[in-house]
């Protein structure tokens, strides 16, 4: 949070930074909070094609300070004028006329790869939300959350990959809302730290778990029941998206399996812990990483050499 109040006081509306921000100072910029940002899973890898690296940066950088707009502001009225003063700058870049560095690197990649601004006017709608939607009656409330937080991300992926059809977006919101429910479950504790439940009211009733239980953070046979039923689900938007894999062109594939994989690993975490996620936050080791990235790298080889065979 330090990091973010020390970029927002320099770039934020009346920060202290001044002047036009050229291209090559922006990419920096960008590149800069996508290395040193702390995520589950790199933003880049070193199977992404070089020439796309900048770009995930650029894109990264955007969905960053959204994310810290929203989470990293003590004050919702606060939070909500920042949040509106940023999709005015999305708004200026569109225009041409961007400013800040985020938006001066973006604006490169809008261009490049003919993106509108849906998505990410798409991603700031989720974030306003949060500020005053802080649990879900339904899973299809949630699932309309996930569609503006998660799915665009996705579909900007594949504007970057020059791969953006309509079978390719159903598969891609496939797994970001399974990532989306990955990280919820993961994350069951540490959101009701900030009085946010993604658990949805219905679900919760249907166990048998009360919002009581809840908020004591009791575990009990509901609760685990309620877990492992979140968690199938989640499993399932995962797994119906991996025919997305090898529709993608060349190295990308291994770059997208591997994100679908660390999200089925946490979920196997989540299993393995007997879905005790109130007193254990389950997450992926540096050597799991390293086992999904080889399996992802033997699975492309495997296709690659089954097309030359044909």
């Amino acid at each position: 949070m330090a990091d973010f109040a020390a970029d927002l006081a320099i770039w934020g509306p009346g920060g202290s930074a001044h002047g036009m921000v050229s291209l090559k100072a922006g990419q920096k910029y960008c590149r800069d909070l996508a290395t040193t940002h702390y995520e589950n899973f790199p933003v880049v890898s070193w199977l992404l094609p070089r020439n796309l690296h900048q770009h995930f940066y650029n894109v990264y950088a955007y969905c960053r300070w959204s994310d810290d707009l929203a989470d990293e502001i003590d004050e919702t009225a606060r939070s909500l004028e920042l949040l509106d003063w940023w999709l005015g700058e999305l708004r200026r870049c569109y225009a041409g006329s961007a400013t800040h560095p985020v938006f001066v690197a973006l604006a490169e990649t809008i261009q490049q790869f003919d993106i509108p601004a849906e998505p990410f006017e798409n991603l700031l709608s989720a974030f306003r939300q949060d500020q005053n939607v802080h649990e879900y009656a339904t899973f299809d409330d949630l699932r309309d959350y996930c569609r503006r937080s998660a799915d665009p991300v996705g579909r900007l992926v594949l504007y970057l990959c020059r791969s953006y059809n309509e079978q390719n977006v159903a598969w891609s919101d496939s797994v970001c809302t399974g990532l989306q429910l990955a990280n919820f479950w993961q994350d069951v504790a540490r959101d009701l730290d900030i009085d946010r439940v993604y658990l949805p009211i219905e679900d919760c009733d249907r166990f048998g778990y009360s919002r009581d239980d809840l908020r004591n953070r009791v575990t009990n046979p509901a609760f685990l029941k309620l877990m492992a039923f979140e968690v199938d689900r989640a499993r399932d938007f995962l797994t119906a998206g991996l025919p997305l894999v090898p529709a993608l062109p060349g190295r990308l594939q291994m770059d997208i399996e591997l994100f679908i994989r660390g999200g089925l690993k946490i979920l196997d975490h989540v299993e393995r812990i007997d879905y005790r996620v109130w007193e254990t936050r389950p997450k992926v080791r540096k050597h799991e990483f390293i086992g999904l990235l080889a399996g992802c790298v033997w699975r492309a080889f495997g296709r690659r050499v089954a097309r030359l065979g044909r």
